[in-house]
């Protein structure tokens, strides 16, 4: 079996070393992250932040490390983030997260297009009860004192347990409750043909200047499914919150916690449940 993962993991490698984020005929690639560099070495620290230790949210219990064992380049650019189990932890559980040091506002009177090509772990998928992955965006206004969820929350792409389900949600306005109905938030989710690479965006549409017109928008492979406009928000404070003011991207593999629950005894740890990421871009009209 060991052998077989690193097989695998050197021919994703090879596949992945020519990578670009693509260019697409009426967008401009503003900023990307492709991942170069050589195997088990960090991020670059110019672009990510890399988040350590306990934030103590949703009940979850990964201890996030800089540790190569949670977080590393492939030397195949491409990013692995690697939950392991660690009874030195108090929760028994280490993993990777990062937060992009780079923000962007969405352009008024244009679309801005955020994506990142996406796999998960060779693991099966009924070994990965209590992983979840995710690709996301918060306000920046939460790193100057705004509470959550008021900075505005963008989730581009999250699954649970190893479902082949993508998850996209917006959280905002006040907890519990509020606009976005709070802790749910406003989501919808489309299946995921396999645990393979997969493309996954959002265009933020501020092509009109009333925001009840403007959209968050969410695509799997170029497919949509899910939208939500400023008129479904209602409310334009709220609504600037998610398209209207700098946001950052998140990479992390949570362990645990409210919405997947707990692993189990047939759990999969290591680079069978990790995420692993082709690059992070975004673009405007």
């Amino acid at each position: 079996m060991a052998l077989l993962v690193v097989t695998s993991l050197l021919a994703l490698s090879s596949i992945a070393s020519a990578w670009e984020a693509p260019s697409y005929s009426g967008y401009r690639k503003v900023w990307q992250d492709t991942f170069g560099g050589n195997a088990g070495s960090s991020p670059n620290g110019n672009n990510w932040e890399i988040r350590e230790g306990d934030l103590g949210v949703n009940n979850e219990l990964q201890v996030y490390t800089r540790s190569s064992r949670n977080l590393q380049l492939s030397g195949g650019s491409t990013l692995q983030l690697v939950p392991w189990r660690d009874s030195s932890k108090p929760k028994g559980w280490t993993s990777g997260r990062i937060e992009s040091k780079y923000t962007f506002t969405p352009e008024n009177g244009k679309i801005t297009r955020v994506e990142a090509a996406i796999m998960f772990g060779e693991s099966p998928t009924g070994n990965k009860q209590g992983i979840w992955p995710a690709y996301w965006m918060l306000g920046a206004s939460i790193r100057n004192g705004v509470d959550w969820p008021r900075c505005g929350e963008i989730d581009i792409l999250e699954t649970v347990n190893g479902i082949l389900t993508g998850h996209g949600t917006v959280h905002c306005d006040v907890y519990p409750g509020g606009i976005c109905n709070e802790g749910t938030g406003i989501g919808s989710s489309i299946g995921i043909p396999n645990q393979g690479w997969h493309t996954w965006r959002v265009e933020i549409d501020r092509r009109s200047s009333n925001f009840r017109d403007q959209s968050i928008n969410w695509y799997m492979d170029g497919q949509r499914f899910h939208q939500v406009t400023g008129a479904r928000i209602g409310n334009s404070e709220v609504w600037a919150s998610l398209a209207q003011r700098p946001l950052f991207f998140i990479l992390n593999v949570a362990v645990g916690g409210n919405w997947p629950g707990y692993p189990n005894g047939n759990t999969h740890d290591g680079y069978g449940s990790r995420m692993e990421v082709g690059y992070v871009a975004h673009y405007v009209t």
